[in-house]
């Protein structure tokens, strides 16, 4: 395997592996946010002060100057081995849409999933069009959240209730489907304690430990935000 990927001397599912093009203010929090979780992340940027400034925040995120308009250049960094990108970049819009339609039309690009950033509604029209498969604002959507949504796809809305605790929402993991709540025994296992279960049209406040938990349904869970964070992410 060419690129970073392969002298960085890891072996981590390509599934669990992130490249992020454009590291500003809000491609730095989602490289950071991603790195914080164990991630692989490969960071790019056409500007050596954001990638300098990058290292200096985080030396070990795999960081590199790269012109993203350059497809040879994005394949020798290895961008196309990783299975999502997020294209962190607005502005110039043709850059953002040429780097978006380079990670998702490569022939020989295994990347599965591209989040891409927009300025505005055209421009989100636009990269929706040459392949994009989410668009997000910044203004919706922080650098930071996006990276823990990219870490656990399966929580949905996170109420902070102190500085060590949350109260979360997050769909069944595929773990826990089929098992009672008596056998994954989140209390002891996770040290979090489940406040309600089931469909998200009808949920059950307080659930009895004998409900078991099915595919599509929902959790809220509420404990300290380090064992939340531990729970299965899909």
């Amino acid at each position: 395997m060419s690129g970073w990927w392969q002298w960085a001397g890891s072996d981590a599912p390509l599934e669990n592996s992130f490249a992020v093009i454009g590291v500003g203010r809000f491609g730095s929090a989602v490289c950071k946010e991603l790195a914080a979780a164990g991630a692989p992340v490969l960071a790019i940027d056409m500007n050596q002060r954001a990638i300098d400034e990058l290292r200096q925040l985080d030396p070990a995120i795999e960081a590199r100057v790269v012109d993203c308009t350059d497809e040879e250049a994005l394949r020798a960094a290895g961008l196309f081995e990783l299975s999502t990108v997020v294209v962190a970049i607005s502005e110039p819009i043709e850059v953002s849409i040429t780097a978006t339609l380079i990670a998702k039309d490569s022939a020989d690009s295994r990347v599965n999933q591209v989040i891409a950033r927009a300025s505005s509604d055209l421009h989100e029209k636009m990269l929706l069009r040459v392949g994009a498969d989410k668009v997000v604002f910044p203004s919706r959507m922080q650098g930071a959240r996006l990276g823990r949504e990219l870490i656990r796809p399966n929580l949905l809305e996170r109420l902070r209730l102190d500085d060590t605790n949350s109260i979360e929402e997050i769909r069944v993991p595929k773990a826990f489907i089929g098992r009672s709540l008596r056998e994954i025994n989140l209390r002891k296992s996770y040290g979090v304690s489940v406040l309600a279960a089931g469909r998200a049209e009808r949920l059950l406040v307080n659930p009895p430990a004998s409900l078991t938990l099915n595919e599509g349904e929902l959790l809220v869970v509420m404990g300290p935000t380090e064992a939340l964070e531990s729970l299965p992410s899909s």
